[in-house]
């Protein structure tokens, strides 16, 4: 039985698992005897459990079978990704509906639509034609990957454009007065990097501003920005390339885990909002998850951070910046530095500000101040995506010595609060993308392996097509230790230390551990299976510098 602390007002959750097969059963005596059941069946059940998830119940190919026998077919669907159980190796699962309704698949019912961002959350599969619902939404059925990805984008910004809306009193009015802002914004002969600030002032709420926002009621954004959202989501989607690595896929996956972090930081309440008024007015930061240094009391700043990870890759070529340079690209005279990144950012935010997109804009922003504050958002996430420039190193490293310091804690003392919590604020959303653009190394196996060999084909398909001097499979096995042990973990550790995310930062770590040990063990035969599958895809590619006799 789940009971509920009705004094915490708390929820319990359980997970569940069951596996059909032969048992053995008897008695156990003693002081406490009971009635217990043996086996491999029972064993298998307990180990498919740690691969569950919390409310849900997971059943086993054999019990999936014997279901479907009974006529409750319709009860169940496969996990879009087979799931290592410790003895049985790779076992295909599959998840018991909450409801054998048909239903529309919102953004909790698509976070894992056929296989597409690993195992999030439930897909409930549309029984009937296709239809759309007063805001455009259409079913799922005949979609294709890249339509259902976008269609779990659009509902995520929806639900938190519509927090945007509930901060501000459900207002959302015209925007013509900021036309000017809006074209004077990012311009001026200043590159997007040039635009990078060490420190993002977040934006201050009064105490009774948060106390309203709890029971603000459901807002609506209109049909037509709806439209639009879907068109702008749309349209960046057509503008990822086909690689391998660099897609959409991968900015969904990067996105899915963006919004499954800053679900993990503390709920908003007067105590992690950030305080209006006099510095020196101290707020209890403190919560279960650890400090929020303000991020989940302002919907536009996790807004931005979602829309970063969406576009972060846009139009990305498949190859390092360095590779750019070499190639004397267009875009390296462009931007020097960065330069993926930065032509990333002016792309997608250039076309958000084209007229049709305006009541789009309406529902992001109404002031200036927000304008300019959702800009630096975007302009310092994406940013974060470049952990190759050692200058931006550099200095992440010097800001975070800074804000996670001795010294800092006593700046706060002296009054410089303010600036220490933007200081520590900002650090936190870079390290945040950091991680979640390398979240497949903080996952699952299954899904770490499925994007390692991703990352490879593209690395190695730039080399064979004599875009790349040197053969990424000749060190990729020491290569991907290495950037465990230099990058992944250490950034993981920062997540736990940084005190924000709770459980999620050890439940990353743990995987990052795991997963590096999986990759000691096994990486030098995947690395040779890697490249036998680029050479069955690719037969026609020869080695660059391979020459007849």
């Amino acid at each position: 039985m789940i009971r509920r602390n009705t004094e915490n007002a708390v929820p319990h959750t359980c997970q569940h698992a069951s596996f059909s097969g032969q048992v053995t059963a008897g008695v156990l005596r003693g002081e406490r005897s009971r009635f217990q059941l043996f086996g491999d069946t029972m064993n298998t059940a307990a180990r498919m459990e740690s691969s569950g998830e919390p409310s849900r119940i997971q059943i086993s190919e054999a019990t999936a079978e014997l279901l479907t026998e009974a006529g409750l077919a319709r009860w169940i669907f496969p996990r879009s990704m087979k799931m290592f159980v410790k003895g049985k190796g790779e076992m295909q699962t599959y998840w018991v509906r909450k409801s054998n309704r048909p239903m529309k698949p919102k953004a909790a019912e698509l976070e894992s639509a056929m296989g597409i961002l690993d195992e999030e959350a439930e897909t409930e599969e549309s029984s009937g034609p296709a239809e759309e619902d007063e805001g455009g939404f259409l079913g799922m059925e005949g979609m294709n990957k890249t339509e259902r990805l976008v269609e779990w984008n659009v509902e995520v910004l929806i639900s938190l454009l519509e927090q945007i809306i509930g901060s501000r009193g459900g207002n959302i009015n015209g925007i013509q007065t900021l036309s000017n802002a809006e074209k004077n914004i990012g311009v001026g002969g200043r590159t997007v990097l040039q635009e990078f600030t060490p420190i993002i002032p977040l934006k201050r709420f009064e105490k009774d501003e948060l106390e309203q926002r709890r029971s603000t009621v459901a807002v609506d954004i209109g049909k037509e920005a709806k439209y639009q959202l879907r068109n702008y989501i749309s349209t960046i989607s057509g503008m990822y390339p086909d690689n391998a690595f660099h897609n959409f896929e991968h900015a969904s996956h990067v996105t899915a885990s963006v919004k499954k972090l800053l679900a993990r930081i503390v709920n908003i309440d007067d105590r992690n909002g950030l305080a209006a008024g006099n510095p020196s007015d101290r707020v209890d930061l403190n919560d279960l998850a650890g400090h929020s240094y303000g991020i989940t009391s302002d919907p536009l700043t996790q807004f931005a951070v979602v829309f970063s990870a969406i576009i972060h890759d846009v139009d990305h070529p498949g190859v390092p910046n360095m590779q750019l340079v070499k190639e004397n690209s267009r875009w390296a005279h462009v931007y020097e530095k960065s330069i993926a990144e930065q032509k990333s950012v002016d792309l997608a935010w250039n076309m958000l500000m084209e007229d049709e997109y305006a009541a789009l804009r309406a529902c992001i922003y109404q002031t200036e101040d927000d304008l300019r504050r959702f800009r630096q958002l975007v302009v310092n996430t994406v940013m974060a995506t470049d952990i190759v420039d050692k200058e931006l190193q550099a200095l992440r490293k010097a800001r975070w010595e800074i804000a996670f310091s001795e010294v800092d804690s006593v700046a706060e003392l002296l009054n410089d609060r303010v600036e220490s919590e933007d200081r520590k604020a900002t650090i936190v959303i870079e390290h945040l993308i950091q991680a979640s653009d390398v979240s497949h190394t903080m996952q699952h196996w299954h899904i770490y392996k499925k994007w390692n060999e991703r990352f490879f084909m593209e690395c190695y398909g730039a080399y064979r097509a004599g875009r790349a001097d040197v053969d990424p499979s000749m060190n990729w096995y020491k290569g991907e230790i290495g950037f465990f042990d230099f990058y992944v973990i250490p950034l993981a550790r920062k997540l736990q230390s940084c005190g924000v995310f709770g459980v999620s930062s050890h439940e990353y770590l743990n995987y990052a551990v795991s997963n590096r040990e999986e990759w000691v063990r096994d990486g030098e035969a995947l690395v040779q299976q890697f490249l036998t599958k680029f050479n069955e895809a690719y037969p026609h590619l020869a080695a660059p510098f391979d020459h007849e006799e």
